[in-house]
């Protein structure tokens, strides 16, 4: 049985990466692209949901009945469906070959190591606004007098994946669900125009932890749901509320331990990515024998083909230059139940049940739901 052919993301149609520019031009920010059509609004509020697929929403009415009665589509995230780089495509307006922010993690060109850009805690020294220099969405509309504020858990304030991607932001703290509406509310209402993003990131770690299939993961989307209506309940009159996700989540059944199958580490320098979208990187001279040892261990149970074959079959957007070098050599996306780990590098990794980053329609597919405040 043959894969089925890779359902690459629609990126500058309908993509992540096109909400940011889609809610510059609503409020009036010169030289942005609406693409998506989105109404015009003095202020825009995006309330980022980590880990809300548009599959698993629509698969939840009862659990979730004020996001499913709010009128909206599914857009695509980006390769990898994962939460740094969409978070790369809402901060910058691109696509992960403009940002380079290419996933959980990547290779540093010319250090032979790589950097896991969701922790950064492996390489301190790699510059959060050299490794991302695409000037922010946050910092195009400050400089057309918009107020930008993001809101979101406190520890999350100075990272550098923040510094990276979310610069030109003022970061207002809220560390529960009802600061999440307040300070959003408060902001909204302080200033004739305004770019608002909330951020909440514990249904995707439900996820992670207990699986999409778990009563947990149904209980705290409940708690979303409240979240959303609460928010849409205080916008100030002619606010647009956009609601969205990074990605969504699938619990594979099956694990391919790459630490524990010596074939898939022959001629392997360095092992990167996320376990539903692998980076192989090749020792020198190894790429076709590590190409044909991938794709004899994992068969038809993923795309494996070599990076310059995703780069121009547009995997990742357009390139910018310099971004190429990030990916592997040999990219390994499953698109079926398996999940490519590896138990003794990243045992952190190994013990998720929730997993996402493959293009399949539950992890690529995230919401764009919108409703405006009352006129």
């Amino acid at each position: 049985m043959s894969a089925p052919p890779p359902p690459v993301p629609r990126y500058g149609t309908c993509s992540l990466a096109d909400l940011p520019p889609s809610a510059l031009a609503a409020l009036g920010v010169p030289g942005a692209a609406n693409v998506l059509g989105l109404p015009s609004a003095p202020r825009v509020c995006v309330l980022l949901v980590d880990g809300l697929g548009w599959e698993q929403l629509r698969a939840h009415p009862g659990e979730a009945p004020f996001l499913n009665a709010m009128g909206g589509r599914a857009i695509d995230a980006g390769l990898p469906a994962t939460t740094v780089t969409s978070i790369g495509s809402l901060g910058t307006g691109l696509p992960p070959g403009g940002h380079g922010l290419l996933g959980l993690q990547v290779a540093v060109p010319g250090t032979g190591r790589l950097l896991n850009l969701l922790r950064w805690s492996d390489d301190a020294g790699v510059d959060p606004a050299g490794f991302q220099p695409v000037p922010t969405v946050f910092e195009r509309a400050a400089a057309d007098g918009v107020a930008v504020r993001y809101v979101g858990a406190w520890h999350l304030r100075n990272t550098p994946l923040t510094r990276a991607a979310s610069r030109g932001a003022e970061h207002l703290r809220a560390d529960a669900m009802g600061e999440l509406v307040g300070r959003a509310e408060a902001v909204l209402r302080e200033h004739d125009r305004a770019y608002v993003t909330v951020y909440h990131a514990d249904l995707d770690a439900t996820g992670h932890r207990r699986g999409v299939d778990s009563p947990e993961w149904r209980f705290q989307l409940g708690f979303v749901d409240l979240l959303a209506e609460r928010l849409a309940g205080v916008l100030p009159a002619g606010t647009l509320l956009c609601v969205t996700s990074d990605h969504g989540m699938i619990d594979p059944g099956e694990r391919l331990d790459a630490d524990r199958t010596p074939e898939l580490l022959d001629g392997v320098a360095l092992l990167g990515g996320d376990a539903r979208c692998r980076y192989v990187y090749a020792e020198p001279g190894a790429r076709d024998d590590v190409l044909a040892a991938w794709r004899a261990a994992v068969g038809d149970r993923a795309w494996v083909v070599p990076r310059e074959e995703a780069v121009a079959d547009g995997w990742f957007g357009a390139m910018a230059p310099g971004m190429t070098d990030r990916i592997g050599d040999v990219v390994a996306v499953p698109h079926g139940d398996l999940a490519i780990v590896a138990s003794e590098r990243e045992p952190w990794l190994a013990h998720m049940v929730g997993m996402h980053g493959s293009m399949i329609s539950a992890e690529r597919l995230v919401p764009l739901l919108t409703v405006s405040g009352p006129t």
